[in-house]
């Protein structure tokens, strides 16, 4: 693995493993509603760390994906500042892979 993989993999993995453990931590430590079966209690956890790697993944492959797009971005806009438009909308696209992966943690949790 190359130097430049390995600084891009080393920060993703670090901001993955603090969200899945912050995730656990604030809600797994919440007592079941009454009425609620015991194998529904039993899968949280799992639901808890799918919705954990849900935003983490998509934070991680959107940051990555933000951070080459805005390169571009930039660089085409300092050749021709007439394509400002269509790279900002390259730019959105990107960004909105975030708030997908936090509209699907939100929906995972609410199971």
């Amino acid at each position: 693995m190359n130097k430049k993989m390995l600084k891009l993999l080393l920060p993703s993995l670090l901001v993955l493993s603090f969200t899945l453990g912050l995730t656990v931590a604030v809600f797994g430590l919440q007592p079941a509603p009454v009425g609620q079966e015991a194998a529904t209690e039993e899968w949280r956890g799992f639901a808890l760390i799918g919705a954990g790697l849900a935003i983490g993944l998509a934070g991680c492959g959107a940051g990555i994906g933000l951070g080459t797009a805005s390169a571009a971005a930039i660089g085409a806009i300092a050749e021709r500042p007439e394509v400002f438009a269509r790279t900002l909308i390259y730019v959105v696209f990107t960004e909105a892979i975030a708030i997908y992966g936090l509209v699907i943690s939100f929906m995972i949790l609410m199971i």
